[in-house]
């Protein structure tokens, strides 16, 4: 992940109206949103990128996600593309320092890509279980990752990923006094967001983080 500062250019379309829509049914973000009015969801990377990012940040801090990243470009280029990434992985198999495992996902990820084993410009035009079905046939993808690319890359207005833990904790904390939440608890707050999920998902993150962040 990384900072993202965005721009009214950049401000997806159905932002304005979905947080004027979730300020008006809910008590929590009718206080969290407009702490935040002056920034938005902002545009991604290319497809790869953000898969790739999704996958070297999985299960880790931001704070190391951020390091781990910024190793892997200096070798890959700012903007990496899957042959670069093949290539590095002919002289460093764990790509500079990734886990064995997480490397693995990476290089496969990027063989997928450059083999066009996935077709990213069909995507726009699917559902979202179709893409997160997809998706989760690349190795280390799972319904998570999926989520993040739907939220983050192709900017769907209703994704709710309640395997975040960022997410759980926001609505623990909000809605809940801090006390631990369960998946189904949580998809009962949900409910009131729809079809604007994605953009309150959004706004609990940044109620948690000092800066919005990136895939």
């Amino acid at each position: 992940m990384t900072v993202s500062a965005a721009t009214v250019q950049e401000k997806p379309a159905f932002w304005d109206e979905a947080s004027a829509q979730l300020m008006g049914r809910d008590r929590i973000l009718r206080k969290v949103i407009p702490q935040h009015q002056s920034e938005w969801l902002g545009p991604s990377a290319t497809p790869f990128i953000t898969l790739a990012r999704a996958l070297v940040g999985h299960q880790i801090s931001v704070k190391s996600a951020e390091a781990m990243w910024q190793r892997f470009t200096e070798a890959c280029g700012r903007n990496p593309t899957p042959r670069a990434v093949l290539g590095l992985a002919e002289t460093d198999v764990k790509l500079l320092g990734l886990s064995k495992r997480k490397a693995d996902y990476v290089i496969d990820l990027a063989t997928h890509f450059a083999e066009k084993k996935v077709r990213p410009s069909q995507w726009v035009a699917m559902d979202d279980e179709a893409i997160i079905a997809d998706l989760c046939a690349i190795r280390g993808i799972g319904r998570w990752t999926a989520e993040m690319f739907l939220i983050f890359n192709l900017q769907r207005p209703d994704v709710l990923p309640l395997d975040d833990a960022s997410l759980l904790k926001a609505i623990s904390l909000h809605y809940f006094s801090g006390e631990p939440v369960s998946r189904f608890e949580a998809r009962e707050v949900a409910q009131a967001w729809a079809p604007w999920r994605t953009v309150a998902t959004w706004y609990l993150w940044r109620s948690l983080d000092p800066a919005a962040v990136q895939y």
